[in-house]
């Protein structure tokens, strides 16, 4: 009898699920901020912000968010991570701090940096940003709750989390940090997101949007999933991943012949499953599709010929206000220079047969009893690259064409 192949654990090593917002804050005093909020089932007091930043016509609002707080009668404890020798981020040291020592300084000192939630959004009298930072959320809400103003431009960063919720998956934008812009910063909705593409990945083409539906699996951390206990009892405190199945959009040209065909060599899977980590925008409520003069139906064009309408009504009538959408738009896959110093070649962050596809079959993602949704509770850290200036479409080209 042939032995059984172990399944590969699956990891996020390498992977990235993180956001960027540039716009202005959108501050409603009756729903942005809750302070010192007491839930009704337990002790928990706290905190949360749910902050829309409008990005410009294109993209729309988009949502973030916030949350911490602390049991009233809890022994509450922060976990963090230590810092090497040269001052990074050491991840091997983890450990915990009282709650109530989160702003002794002999004891934040020796915090790595990446536990810190960093706001700057207020100057000194020299015009230089003052950066606050914070090791709980609770005390960065408190604090943005007391300073940021409505219409104030913003830079948000922060990570995605995906939850489930009656059977549907949720995105959540959890915010790391927020500063005043550059001057030379642009508004913005991006997103970078590592997914693992599989032979079903590439759906039919929607002509009128011109996009094709790409759908992936998303990995989450979970204590709990369809009724199944994820800790073995507590053996394993943070829970196991899930492979969340998402569907994202990327656009082509349909006059152009080598956009189109970038949608097969990107993500078409023969075998196995594929990781690979791409870049994106958001397309969320408030968001404005603008009609210009080429898009006017002949009939319009000729009531604007014979002075019925003027061309400016013409297009404010024609314009789609498409409020109620929510898309996210993969751009163009992650390009890492890699190699030694001096010899470094870009590379697409595309990476085949990361797992077989029965590595993603798992006993617990079968429905045990009623779901409950819970959240996951790890994260991903992300490195970020300077953006030079590359002709992307060729280079992707040419590095898939090899």
């Amino acid at each position: 009898m042939a032995k059984r192949k172990e399944k590969k654990v699956l990891d996020k090593k390498g992977w990235v699920q993180s956001f960027e917002l540039i716009g202005k804050a959108c501050i409603n005093k009756d729903y942005t901020f809750k302070i010192d909020e007491h839930s009704k089932k337990s002790d928990w007091i706290y905190n949360s912000v749910n902050l829309n930043v409008d990005c410009g016509e294109k993209y729309g609002k988009v949502g973030c968010e916030l949350m911490g707080g602390y049991g009233a009668g809890r022994n509450n404890v922060i976990y963090v991570h230590g810092k090497d020798e040269d001052g990074g981020d050491d991840f091997e040291n983890r450990y915990q701090i009282d709650f109530d020592d989160r702003f002794d300084e002999d004891i934040l000192k020796d915090i790595g940096e990446l536990c810190f939630m960093k706001i700057g959004i207020e100057k000194d009298t020299n015009d230089k940003i003052v950066v606050n930072k914070f090791l709980h959320a609770y005390d960065a809400i408190k604090y943005l709750a007391e300073t940021l103003q409505d219409g104030t431009e913003i830079k948000v960063r922060g990570q995605l989390r995906y939850t489930v919720y009656d059977d549907r998956i949720q995105i959540r934008k959890e915010i790391n940090s927020i500063y005043l812009p550059k001057e030379k910063d642009k508004y913005k909705a991006a997103f970078t997101q590592s997914m693992l593409l599989d032979k079903y990945s590439i759906g039919k083409a929607d002509k009128e949007k011109c996009t094709y539906p790409i759908t992936a699996y998303i990995l989450e951390k979970f204590k709990e999933y369809n009724g199944n206990d994820l800790t073995e009892d507590g053996a394993v405190k943070s829970g196991k991943f899930v492979p969340l199945r998402k569907t994202f959009e990327y656009e082509y040209n349909p006059e152009d012949e080598k956009s189109i065909g970038r949608v097969t060599k990107l993500f078409k899977v023969k075998k196995d499953i594929t990781l690979i980590t791409c870049e994106g925008v958001f397309i969320e409520g408030g968001a404005v599709i603008q009609t210009t003069e080429d898009d006017l139906p002949d009939d319009i064009k000729e009531l604007v010929e014979i002075g019925a309408y003027t061309l400016e009504e013409a297009l404010a009538l024609c314009t789609e206000n498409v409020g109620k959408e929510r898309r996210m738009l993969l751009t163009r896959p992650v390009i890492k220079l890699v190699g030694e110093d001096g010899e470094k070649i870009p590379q697409i962050q595309k990476f085949d047969n990361k797992y077989s596809e029965d590595d993603l079959v798992l006993d617990y993602l079968i429905k045990k009893d009623d779901d409950d949704e819970n959240d996951p509770d790890e994260e991903s850290e992300s490195e970020e690259t300077s953006d030079e200036e590359i002709d992307y479409d060729a280079m992707i080209d040419s590095i898939l064409d090899d």
